[in-house]
């Protein structure tokens, strides 16, 4: 699967190594263009998954506001429930489209 933006392929691993939690694929650390990313001041907390980071992604110039996730270290419960360790796992939306 890719996460594109802009064209560009900013993360492409096998579905399989994925893990897909509420409605979004979540990407292997490794998968992930991080040249692309920067860590956004916007916080938030998820009830049961835990402190999230946001990411704008960009480059060159262009920037997209808060893009992309993910949970640097989730709740010993999230991972049970989602029954993998989805530590540093990023995941992306609005301008950033997933294809398989």
């Amino acid at each position: 699967m890719k996460a594109i933006w802009h064209d560009q392929i900013i993360a492409e691993a096998a579905k399989d190594e994925l893990i897909y939690i509420e409605g979004n694929w979540y990407f292997p650390p490794a998968s992930v263009k991080k040249d692309y990313l920067t860590k956004s001041p916007t916080p938030y907390t998820c009830p049961w998954k835990g402190v999230c980071q946001y990411f704008n992604v960009g480059k060159d110039g262009k920037t997209s506001q808060d893009n992309a996730w993910s949970y640097p270290e989730p709740k010993p419960s999230a991972i049970d429930t989602v029954n993998k360790d989805f530590s540093n796992y990023v995941a992306f939306w609005r301008d950033v489209t997933v294809v398989d």
